[in-house]
């Protein structure tokens, strides 16, 4: 009896560990994701005097430039800290979005872009990392696909809210729309720096004491190549296609339902309304995670978004509608299971590190994915070039057939000795 009451209490102490933990995490989701420009920056920018290709090109290139940023600035989040990282990303995006409402020239956007892609690249990777590595440092690990399920759905929830309101907002200015999104990402590095502590890749706070020495001049790179494998490999590859295949058809559904007929009124609340599905769905991630696993939900996830473009290129607006609202929020079910994969196939000392070499290779894919749907639905017109789209996510779930069919699964970061059997 008196062990049951011990392991309940110990239970219950990990519980609130993780909850100490995420509470900040919370209202950092919720203030980050309020960009209420959002949703309407493409019309901001035609506003501005850009062409379509113009727009197109500045969408790409951010991506892009984020990609290639995330190498040096892992530096940051690493040697001086992941939360330094972070601060110092949302605070240049902030200013990015500042220098765009007050400018109208195009070679300056340009540089603003490159500038707002170089702050995603700081943030991007070392969120994740110390969100894991407090909870490492709690012994609280077991509760982190519960805490980035509840964590997206906080973030996207409020990018559904902030996109209507963004354009109920842009009536009065645009002034309003972009410094209320400035405002809250500096908000969002406020609450970090008074509310979450500091670590750093050196601390390496889940890598064995002993091991410490032998790891202690280890590069990232040599840090992937200890736990590349086959299987890590490839769903580095194929999470990236998904990636490439869910964020330019969020928002090329924008132009898909306006070729189609939709107004614009009705195309910003079907945007907004998948970005709550998109939200709410994460809690199911962990539910998920134990029944079926991540080798049976991303060939899941990746049928479900060739479905949806196939059915967008019917050309029946409401047939558009219902399958981007039913399928939208499968793929970030996977997204979430699949960032608790890559951050237990990773040692600490080079989370952050790793999971930006990731994140270069989504971005890229993202970047490119952009550029090919938008020269297939230029050459094929909008619905016929959703539809062609769809190969891409097929080619990922043949890429993915290998590992399903293998049963592998993905290799934990550092294997630890089993504990020796009592004598």
């Amino acid at each position: 009896m008196t062990g049951t009451t011990e392991a309940l209490g110990a239970s219950a102490a990990v519980d609130d560990a993780a909850r100490s933990v995420a509470r900040p995490f919370y209202v950092y989701a919720v203030l980050a994701n309020s960009l209420f420009q959002r949703g309407v920056f493409v019309l901001f920018l035609q506003q501005r005097g850009f062409s379509a290709g113009q727009v197109a090109l500045l969408q790409t290139l951010i991506y892009l430039v984020s990609g290639l940023a995330e190498f040096p600035t892992v530096v940051i989040a690493d040697r001086i800290g992941r939360r330094a990282g972070i601060v110092i990303g949302q605070v240049l995006t902030a200013g990015c979005l500042l220098g765009q409402v007050a400018s109208s020239n195009y070679l300056l956007f340009l540089a603003l872009f490159i500038g707002q892609g170089v702050g995603m690249a700081c943030v991007s990777g070392s969120d994740t990392a110390l969100l894991y590595d407090l909870l490492v440092r709690r012994g609280a690990t077991a509760g982190y696909v519960r805490i980035k399920s509840r964590f997206t759905m906080l973030g996207t929830v409020t990018s559904g809210a902030a996109i209507v309101l963004g354009g109920q907002l842009q009536q009065f200015s645009w002034g309003i729309v972009y410094i209320g999104s400035a405002s809250c990402l500096v908000l969002a590095a406020v609450v970090l720096m008074a509310r979450v502590p500091e670590i750093r890749g050196a601390d390496a706070v889940d890598e064995q004491e002993g091991a410490e020495k032998e790891h202690r001049d280890a590069t990232a790179w040599r840090a992937m190549l200890r736990v590349a494998t086959p299987a890590l490999v490839t769903l580095v590859v194929v999470s990236g296609l998904m990636h490439a295949t869910l964020t330019p058809y969020i928002i090329f559904t924008q132009k898909t339902l306006s070729d189609q007929g939709a107004g614009t009124a009705s195309v910003s609340v079907v945007i907004a309304a998948g970005f709550f599905v998109g939200g709410l769905t994460p809690l199911l991630s962990d539910r998920a995670d134990r029944r079926l696993g991540h080798q049976v939900i991303v060939p899941g996830s990746l049928l479900a978004l060739a479905v949806a473009l196939g059915l967008s290129g019917l050309g029946l607006v409401w047939v558009t509608i219902a399958a981007f609202l039913l399928l939208v929020g499968i793929p970030e079910i996977t997204a979430v299971i699949v960032d608790n994969v890559f951050n237990e196939a990773v040692p600490s000392r080079h989370r952050a590190s790793l999971l930006s070499m990731i994140a270069f290779v989504e971005s890229a894919l993202i970047g490119l994915g952009y550029l090919g749907l938008g020269v297939l639905m230029d050459g094929l017109g909008t619905s016929v070039g959703m539809a062609t789209y769809a190969t891409v996510p097929l080619l990922a779930c043949l890429l993915w057939l290998p590992v399903l069919f293998r049963g592998t699964r993905v290799t934990t970061e550092i294997e630890k000795p089993a504990d020796p059997k009592p004598s």
